[in-house]
């Protein structure tokens, strides 16, 4: 009981957590000018574009604030003809801009009906309508991103918090930071920002995965969309990898922009031509362009102009109502259209240029020009394209709309943990070059001491990135500052330097570096190391800054195997230390090395140059050890000659004894024998010596050796305190981006707020009118009196009367109250409805179970007894069962039959289900029983019959059998039973026969066996 209970409670725990395919959805935004793409990848939609509303594939990015209602997509631009004053488009242009940047001034002209003003604490830029509605282009971008996830969301059916935001790949530091600070508005979690060129490359790559090789393939993508274009340089190839082995890679090569060339532009002069054409005309005495409103409806109609022209030569442009009820109609002509922007047309090959300078390429090195952007459809930007790059023709294989989405969603789909996809590895490239500058006092030739102004390039142009970088300080030991600003950027035109803004990004002051020199004085600096990343996004963040220093380190003998198998041992069970290190901070990490400048090489040579001279004596004596090693070996061998001298000596002595007999002989023998003993004795002396020598050659070895081992050298670092100050655009404060929040948040409420009274209205209308006409149908006629019904109409005729009076303008309670006692007062009528509509279905469907059930009851009944699977009781149950439920129906129809239709029903549907789900129980308990009960055991009589119709199939089988040779019966006669084994069946005839056939192949064997044993088995089975 106990584990069931427990069990429950598992179940009911699993069934409240969250599902896991309730968030691993994911998806990604093409941002444009004009234009936004959402698509997502969810749990079986590998990649889609989500629709909008209005069931299109992309939405305008517009954003319609009125005092009470807040609009998107193509409803915002619907209020843009009638009043443009509530409608903020293109907010693009104004992301991470000063006030007094040219960009708005520029944005001011083209849409004078905006108000903007300067935000006094960061200086940037705010739409004012009125005192209380004033936003910054990052609240309304977040109110854009916001919708967007909403559609997501809508189209896959969960909810979606992740996402990749594709931006212009010539966004700064100061707009990038203005997009992330919008997505943090609209409570989306950015996985990257990624350059919407990059996004393209990657699409098209993904899809042509095969035809990546080793080989560098490159190709161009040109992106004219509507507020600028981009053209692109992407090298393909295969490389290897650590983790994956060999996968596709895409790295930007080349880069070329240009901010203000787009569609949106041309759209403009064909807005001011239709202008001039009215104008001519004199239909009225106004000037057509001081009208916010008209010119609104000549912008809408001069976009399907230049749709239309692009595949037409000609065409009508007509407006109705222009200007004081005044239709305005006139002809268009494309090379009246071309004549408008030629100064456009003639910009069109310059990003191109631009890409291919900044890649050092050549246009014989790229294989292929390929479209992108909807303006890439004008047929004049497609020919002076293609005569500018020299080609055959201009690749039209991608989706020129969607390219960027889909490329954005399956990065998204890669950096999330929810999805597997094949990996892609992706290279972008920082188009502004970073770099660092510092100021350091140095001292002259001629002892003063002044400023020296120093520049380290962080970032290169064209630097590939994700990429950490460090920069060693290695001059200062006090706390200092330092610049962290925009590199050469002389590759920019005038225009677009003048709308860049700061050059300078961050000034970092460091603090707390003496006191790390004071605290560390006996340890060798090697410098104040500052740690740069630029992350996926492109965003450059300074990781950490910590002052680096070096010890030496007296090296510990080494360790007996034992012991140092002991520590392991004791480490393994936690007999390890359990202190920290004494650096609190952590080691130095490998990162690349920015290169310091000219003189503080020189110097680091200067450094090294005294260690390489040190160490030259070392390597002399090392080579003088085997030297050292030759002469103590001559030394051995001239130690062994004098004592084989000494031998022959004697036995010289020893043979002039025996031979010569006289006494003269004997004593000169004498002689010579001192003069041996003497030499013995200088040799032990010589031995001594070179003994001595051998002592002295060690201990040298052994000094040499000690002097030659390394000393080991650690390092250790400390942080340093970092306080930053941004010189571009400020960062909002905290009360700045909560009240942001508020402000979107309340909004959102709001929305909410009327959806749900939208709702609320439009269910109370349905029912009033629906119920209005019900009330004329029979089935309904038929279940009320007449004073209900009186009753009914009268409600319905009030509510519909309050409806036109205040119905619309009431509050969502009001219109719920209204609803729910209109439905409280109906709620009798249509059970009664539906009851009666149920009715024949539910009685057939008992009575057929019934017919059924009957059935299966007296087919079991018939069953012998012998062969009966099913108890007494089970068949009684069943029977009751049945008897019951036909004595409850038909009481239940007869009484039903006796009331009046008007009266609440006594046989009701949930009541016939019941007994429907009570008889089903009880016959599929008996048919499952059945289904797995094994048959009983026959009766004995039956085994005498089974016995003689088993000798008679094994006679037959002996007939059928083939006698075997001579040979095998001999040896089936010398076989004996094993232990263990069957012994032979005994048979009172046919023993020989049978014997014989045991004998034959393996087929015949194995049949006859079968044969035999089959019947003797049964008869076994029937006496148990």
């Amino acid at each position: 009981m106990r584990r069931k209970m427990l069990w429950a409670l598992f179940c009911l725990v699993l069934a409240l957590l969250p599902s896991q395919t309730a968030s691993v959805a994911v998806m990604s935004v093409d941002l444009g000018s004009e234009w936004m793409k959402v698509a997502i990848v969810k749990p079986g939609v590998p990649m889609e574009i989500a629709l909008n509303k209005e069931s299109r594939r992309k939405t305008p990015i517009a954003v319609c604030l009125k005092e009470n209602e807040r609009l998107f997509g193509d409803s915002a631009l619907g209020v843009s003809v009638k009043n443009p004053k509530f409608v903020y488009r293109h907010l693009q242009s104004l992301l991470g801009k000063k006030h007094d940047n040219p960009q708005v001034a520029f944005y001011q002209k083209r849409f004078s009906e905006h108000q903007l003003v300067k935000d006094a604490s960061r200086g940037t830029v705010v739409f004012r309508n009125s005192e209380e509605m004033q936003y910054s282009p990052e609240e309304l971008l977040g109110m854009v991103l916001n919708y967007s996830r909403g559609l997501a969301q809508d189209f896959a059916e969960q909810p979606i918090k992740d996402a990749v935001i594709t931006v212009p790949a010539f966004f700064n530091q100061a707009e990038r930071r203005a997009v992330l600070q919008a997505a943090q508005m609209a409570g989306v979690k950015v996985l990257q920002l990624i350059n919407d060129n990059t996004a393209v490359a990657l699409n098209y790559g993904v899809f042509r995965r095969k035809d990546i090789n080793s080989t560098a393939q490159n190709m161009m993508f040109y992106d004219m969309g509507s507020g600028s274009t981009t053209a692109t340089i992407v090298t393909y190839q295969t490389v290897k990898t650590k983790d994956s082995g060999t996968q596709p890679q895409l790295q930007i090569r080349g880069v070329g922009f240009d901010r203000s060339l787009g569609g949106f532009e041309m759209d403009l002069r064909l807005r001011d031509h239709l202008a001039k054409l009215f104008n001519e005309q004199k239909k009225t005495k106004k000037d057509v362009r001081e009208n916010h409103r008209a010119m609104a409806k000549l912008l809408k109609e001069a976009q399907r102009l230049k749709t239309v022209l692009s595949a037409n030569a000609e065409f009508m442009a007509q407006v109705e109502g222009l200007l004081d009820e005044m239709d305005f109609k006139a002809k268009v002509t494309r090379v009246e259209f071309e004549a408008l922007c030629a100064d456009l047309f003639e910009r069109v090959p310059g990003p191109a240029q631009e890409a291919l300078s900044s890649a050092e390429m050549s246009l014989d090195e790229i294989e292929q020009v390929i479209l992108v952007g909807g303006s890439t459809r004008v047929p004049k930007v497609q020919e002076v394209l293609l005569k500018a790059v020299g080609k055959e023709e201009l690749g039209k294989n991608i989706n020129a709309d969607e390219a960027a989405a889909m490329g954005a969603v399956y990065q998204a789909a890669a950096l999330s943990k929810a999805f597997k996809v094949k990996p892609f590895l992706v290279r972008e490239a920082a188009v502004f070059p970073i770099q660092v500058e510092f100021t350091r006092e140095t001292e002259d030739e001629d002892g003063s001491r002044s400023l020296k102004h120093n520049k380290r390039i962080l970032f290169q142009r064209m630097a590939p990135y994700p990429q950490r970088k460090v920069i060693t300080f290695n001059r200062y030991t006090d706390d200092f500052a330092f610049d962290i600003n925009y590199g050469d950027l002389s590759f920019l035109g005038q225009n677009d330097l003048s709308v860049f803004g700061s050059l300078n990004l961050t000034t970092v002051q460091l603090s707390g570096v003496s006191s790390s020199f004071q605290k560390h004085m006996d340890a060798e600096s090697k410098g104040i190391k500052a740690h740069f990343n630029m992350d996926e996004s492109g965003m450059l963040l300074l990781d950490r800054v910590e002052s680096v220093f070096e010890t030496i380190v007296e090296e510990k003998d080494e360790e007996s195997t034992l012991t140092k198998l002991g520590n392991t041992i004791s480490s393994l069970f936690g007999g390890g230390s359990s202190e920290p290190n004494a650096n609190v901070t952590e080691p130095v990490q490998d990162e690349e090395e920015v290169h310091s400048e000219p003189g503080k090489e020189q110097g680091q040579k200067e450094e090294v140059a005294p260690q390489e001279e040190k160490q030259e004596p070392g390597e002399k004596q090392e080579e003088e050890v085997p030297t050292q090693e030759k002469t103590k070996g001559e030394a051995l061998d001239s130690k062994a000659d004098p004592q084989e001298g000494g031998k022959n000596g004697v036995e010289k002595e020893a043979a002039e004894e025996k031979e010569a007999a006289s006494e003269e002989k004997e004593a000169a023998s004498e002689e010579k024998e001192a003069a041996s003993e003497e030499k013995e004795a200088a040799s032990e002396e010589k031995e001594a010596a070179s003994e001595e020598k051998e002592a002295a050659s060690e201990e040298k070895e052994a000094a040499s050796e000690k002097k030659a081992k390394p000393q080991k050298r650690t390092k250790f670092s400390e942080d340093v305190s970092v306080e930053l100050q941004v010189n571009d655009i400020l960062n909002p404060s905290l009360e700045a981006i909560a009240s942001s929040n508020k402000k979107l948040q309340d909004l959102t409420d709001r929305d909410l707020e009327k959806q749900e009274r939208e709702k609320t209205l439009n269910s109370l209308e349905a029912f009033i009118f629906e119920t209005q006409d019900k009330m004329y149908q029979e089935e309904y006629q038929a279940v009320v009196s007449e004073e209900e019904k009186e009753a009914i109409t009268t409600k319905l005729s009030e509510a519909s009367a309050w409806m036109d009076e205040d119905g619309y303008s009431a509050v969502t309670k009001e219109l719920r109250e209204k609803l729910q006692e209109l439905r409280k007062l109906c709620k009798a009528m249509f059970f009664r409805v539906e009851e009666r509509r149920k009715w024949p279905d539910h009685l057939a469907a008992l009575e057929s179970m019934l017919n059924h059930s009957s059935f299966f009851l007296r087919s079991v009944k018939l069953t012998p007894e012998d062969d009966q699977i099913f108890t007494e009781v089970e068949l009684k149950t069943l029977d009751r069962v049945i008897n019951e439920t036909i004595t409850w129906k038909n009481d239940t129809v007869a009484e039903q039959e006796k009331r009046s239709p008007t009266e609440r029903p006594v046989l009701l549907a949930k009541d016939i289900e019941s007994k429907l789900s009570l008889l089903d129980r009880e016959v599929h308990y008996l048919l499952n029983k059945a289904k797995f009960a094994k048959p009983r055991a026959k009766a004995k009589a039956n085994s005498t019959a089974s016995e003689s119709s088993s000798k008679a199939n094994r006679s037959k089988t002996e007939e059928k059998v083939i006698p075997p040779k001579e040979e095998t019966k001999d040896k089936e006669a010398t076989k004996v039973v094993q232990p263990g084994e069957e012994p032979p069946t005994k048979e009172p005839t046919g023993q020989n026969t049978h014997s014989s056939s045991q004998s034959q192949p393996k087929d015949e064997t194995a049949s006859t066996e079968s044969t035999e044993k089959d019947p003797s088995e049964k008869h076994v089975g029937d006496e148990l």
